[in-house]
């Protein structure tokens, strides 16, 4: 196993700003959207205002990356830790707290690898701007972009943009969109997208323009679907599935505009957004130079014509679910040949195995798994241990797949699965569990916030120490 990995591979595990770090309004941070969706929830579940406490356990946490053996760290940067009403002055606590962090994971061997957004727009912006619906946001978002390189591009070299913008785009409360009018919200969502590509091509240009060496790319939720049946018109609906919600994201990021399909999509709807002139040169200079993709599930789709009382392009939510049916296109379907999760995340090593060669043999640049993950209602025992079978399995056939799309001719950098440490889910608080070490506390007590290492730790200890060998 060791000869198909190779020798500098990136062995890693990931987290983000808001699902770990707490201290939500500590050293001067502002509030974020993150935050405000989060404390609507919290009669219901754990919220941002603690998460995994990070802020106050850094050292400690890095010491147990270390010990993991990890060679790279993802995690985001607060936008609004660094400049608190998004737009205004930069907060030099929220500076020197990533410096210290920084500082630690370079002396602990560990290579930082830097996410500007991952779904926390500072709440001012919303505010000021309906957020990135204003193009004023996109500058915004440049400006603290620039500060970050310009701050830490000296010891970051790694940098992703957004996290996820093709999956973030798509779940209303993430972008602060709450219209009743399915048009309305398809127009505002158009356009907020557009931004935030303008937003992406800004900060690559910025990094090539500050950053020494610096190497800078996006995150995207990859997406691979299966026709219902072998009929045309489902094995067409599957391959529009993986473009309208990925793959129009990557050729956007890679040729500088719109692919001629989602175009169409766009004017079906009549929700072309506004583009300025010259923004065609800026998207069309900003050469990414690696594609980062999470990875988890895959889907399954259908053919769903379009009928007079629905016509082409129309999609229907399924509430503020991510996944949705549109018609003259695709629908969502079950995939009875898959197990599922308990949480209902179809279980595919293979389908990531095809992901990589697809993306690879698109795009011909190379790639770098920045989440995958198994999440679980995990149990402490009453020893102190966790036993997380489960999730070795899963992450094991992961890796495999990962090994074979490089035997395949992949060109793959590294793998960073979700996550280091328990952190705040979402929507299901700590009660689903992605971590390698065991955060002790839950919902409604934190407890004593104690990190225990899980065995799935000391597994992929044993993987890392022999580049993949002992799987």
């Amino acid at each position: 196993m060791s000869s198909r990995f190779p020798e500098n591979f990136l062995w890693g595990a990931s987290s983000s700003a808001f699902q770990i770090e707490g201290g939500w309004d500590a050293g001067g941070k502002g509030k974020t959207v993150a935050d405000f969706n989060s404390f609507k929830r919290s009669d219901k579940q754990a919220d941002s205002k603690v998460a995994s406490d990070f802020y106050h356990h850094w050292k400690e946490d890095i010491a147990l990356m270390k010990e993991l053996g990890m060679k790279i760290y993802r995690f985001s940067l607060s936008w609004a830790r660094i400049i608190p009403d998004g737009d205004g002055e930069v907060n030099q606590a929220g500076i020197d707290f990533y410096n210290n962090v920084i500082n630690e994971l370079i002396a602990s061997g560990i290579q930082p690898f830097v996410t500007l957004y991952h779904f926390d727009l500072p709440y001012a912006l919303v505010e000021k701007y309906n957020g990135w619906e204003c193009r004023d946001c996109a500058c915004a978002f440049e400006r603290y972009a620039r500060v970050c390189f310009q701050t830490f591009g000296d010891r970051v070299k790694y940098w992703q943009v957004h996290n996820e913008q093709n999956l973030m785009i798509r779940v209303n409360e993430r972008m602060n969109i709450y219209e009743d009018d399915l048009w309305k919200a398809d127009k505002m969502r158009a356009q907020m997208d557009y931004h935030m590509f303008l937003a992406h091509a800004l900060a690559v240009n910025a990094c090539h323009e500050l950053v020494e060496g610096g190497k800078v790319g996006p995150a995207v939720s990859s997406t691979c679907t299966y026709p219902l049946t072998n009929k045309p018109e489902d094995v067409w609906a599957a391959k529009m599935n993986d473009w309208f919600k990925t793959n129009y994201c990557l050729e956007m990021h890679t040729d500088g505009e719109y692919p001629g399909y989602y175009m169409r999509y766009l004017r079906e709807r009549n929700i072309v957004p506004r583009m300025e002139p010259g923004d065609k040169a800026i998207l069309k200079s900003a050469k990414i130079d690696y594609i980062a993709l999470n990875y988890y599930r895959t889907l399954c789709a259908s053919y769903l014509p379009a009928t007079p009382e629905h016509p082409v392009g129309e999609r229907v939510f399924r509430g503020n679910e991510v996944d949705f049916d549109q018609y003259g296109y695709c629908r969502d379907e079950k995939n009875q040949n898959l197990q599922a999760s308990e949480y209902g995340a179809q279980i595919d090593p293979m389908g990531l195995r095809i992901v990589l060669n697809e993306y690879y043999r698109r795009y011909h640049l190379p790639l770098l798994i920045t989440e995958n993950g198994l999440g679980m209602a995990d149990t402490l025992t009453e020893d102190g241990k966790v036993h997380d079978p489960y999730r070795i399995d899963y992450v094991r056939s992961h890796i495999q797949a990962c090994a074979d799309a490089i035997e395949d001719g992949v060109e793959l950098m590294g793998y960073s699965p979700w996550s280091v440490m328990d952190l705040l889910s979402s929507h299901q608080g700590f009660r689903k569990r992605y971590g390698f070490i065991y955060v002790d506390r839950d919902d409604f007590d934190l407890k004593d916030l104690k990190r225990i290492p899980k065995d799935s730790y000391y597994w992929y200890q044993r993987v890392i120490a022999t580049n993949g060998e002992d799987l």
